[in-house]
Parts: structure tokens; sequence; C-alpha cells
């Protein structure tokens, strides 16, 4: 079954070209502060931990520092772990997480690993609460070589030195309701395709690695974030989102092959966290908490099983 309104933005059926992306641009409009927001909080954090420009993104008008934060005095006998949030800028409790991640537990942490976190990967989504970049390009579909995605480009370079060493990496993202409103019609007009509608899943799961499985991590980080919001259970022909489930809570896809930002290192622990912040049983706090809760538990399972 195909949606019986089409986008308003293109013709059914035909990729967009130029004139379409920039009138789809023309209609995203800046809904909050990058730097408000996130910038002004990584600077309230420099200091007690290290923190760098690792990119900075040239959109016309929009300037964009892109900030990231270690624990400070890294230590060469001490693991890596990577903690990303924002990749998809309207998931809004990926970047808050982060954030509150690093002022309630990073010093916690820092005798224990090295910590790297990169709070808001793709700045103008953020502000435009938006999947996309103004290239109608998802970053998340863009961690490979010569990718057409600045946001994508910039992390991994920043992650290069590393990549080989980090031991557990949680990318930080939400299903939002407006994935099946908005952004998977928008994705399907784009690339001149039929919308197929589809359901959001009513709670909490994980994103496991086809390639690389790693069910006991998947179901630690499940156990420590129940107390704090429900579980997203499978549909009626046992799928989330449109994939089998592996296990209560937990789908996988081919991390790397999808261009993904949690496929972005060969990690043993890696696992992409998906809290529905449009359930009528959570509030922002409680997806922030949520978001905190994975990581924390992400990494003591790393530690624990190196």
């Amino acid at each position: 079954m195909t949606t019986a309104t089409p986008y308003p933005i293109g013709t059914p059926g035909v990729p967009w070209g130029d004139e379409e992306r920039a009138e789809w641009l023309s209609q995203q409009v800046r809904q909050r502060s990058y730097q408000d927001d996130v910038l002004s909080v990584v600077e309230g954090l420099s200091s007690r931990f290290d923190v760098e420009v690792y990119g900075h993104l040239d959109y016309g008008a929009d300037q964009y520092p892109l900030m990231a934060i270690r624990s400070r005095n890294w230590r060469d006998e001490l693991p890596v772990v990577l903690i990303t949030g924002g990749v998809h800028g309207y998931e809004t409790s990926g970047v808050h997480g982060a954030l509150r991640f690093v002022e309630q537990h990073g010093v916690e942490y820092a005798d224990r690993v090295n910590w790297l976190v990169a709070p808001c990967v793709s700045p103008w989504a953020y502000e435009r609460i938006h999947r996309w970049n103004p290239d109608a390009v998802d970053p998340n579909r863009s961690f490979r070589a010569d990718s057409p995605a600045g946001e994508s480009a910039a992390l991994m370079a920043l992650v290069a030195p590393i990549r080989d060493r980090v031991l557990m990496h949680i990318d930080l993202h939400e299903t939002t309701d407006t994935d099946e409103s908005e952004f998977q019609p928008a994705l399907a007009a784009r690339d001149g395709k039929l919308y197929e509608p589809g359901s959001i899943p009513d709670g909490f799961y994980l994103v496991d690695d086809t390639e690389h499985p790693n069910p006991d991590f998947q179901q630690t980080v499940l156990a420590a974030v129940e107390p704090i919001t429900h579980i997203a259970p499978a549909d009626e022909r046992g799928e989330i989102l449109g994939s089998p489930a592996a296990a209560r809570g937990v789908i996988r896809y081919p991390l790397a092959q999808l261009g993904l930002c949690a496929g972005m290192t060969s990690a043993p622990c890696r696992t992409t966290t998906e809290v529905y912040p449009d359930s009528p049983r959570a509030t922002p706090e409680q997806c922030n908490a949520v978001q905190v809760a994975a990581v924390c538990a992400a990494i003591d399972y790393a530690l624990g099983h190196r």
C-alpha cells in the first residue's frame, strides 16, 4: 500500500534534481540554537575536560564549528570509548544525553577509559529539527570513503587516529513519529520511489551489527534502560521498524555496509540507541536519562569483557 497523498515536492516516481532540492531547502526554518543549546554547554565543560574543534561546516550564512570533548590526560594503557549524538539533528535526546553523560559521569570514567564524545554531529539539522543536511543528504548513511556529507567526513577524520583502538562505540538516536509523517515520505520522494507507510515502534530499542553481533552487550544496555522507559515490542510480524527482531528490543543492520555511524569503527561493542520521545509515557527528562544510562551500561560492559 502506498500513501494517497504525494509528497508536496517533486513528481512521484522521479528523483529530485537541483530544483527540487532547492525548493526543499527553502522550506527549512531555524527553530532552535546550536550556540545556546550545545556550544555554551561545551564551553562550560572546558574547565574539566579537553574541548576541541574537529571541523567546520560552511553552509552559506550558517557557520558551524564541530565540537568534541575528551577526558583529560589520555593514557595509552586505557581503552578508548566513543560516544556520538546528533548524527540526525532532530533526535534531541541524543545530543543532550551525550552532554549530560559528560557533565554527570565524565570525571567518574576518566580514570578507567579514554572517552571521546561528539555530542552534535549535525548542527544545521539540530537547529532545523531535521534528519538531513542542507544538501538533502542523510549523514547517517554517509560514513564511507568520499562521504557526500561534511558532517560524516569530519567525524571520520576525528576518529581516524584512534579507530583501531575503540573498544566501545554507542551512537545515540531517537525514532520519532515524524519519521513516518515527514522523513520517510520525503526520502521516497527524493529518491523517486513509492512511499510505503509503516509503523513507529512504541518504546526503546537497539540496533546491533548484522556482521558482528554482540547479543549479550545489547541485552545489558536494555536492562539498564528498562527501569526508566519501556522496551519496544515486536509487531505482529515479529518486526521492529520493518526489520526482524533478533531478540527482545533488538534489530540488526549491516552497519558498515549501510554507511551508518555505529559502523565507522571495528569496536567489539557497538550499538545504536533508539529512544521513543513521542510516547505519552516519556518526557524529555526521561529520554535524556535513558541515553545516559545506556552509555554508562555500555562502558561498564565493555570494560568487563575486554
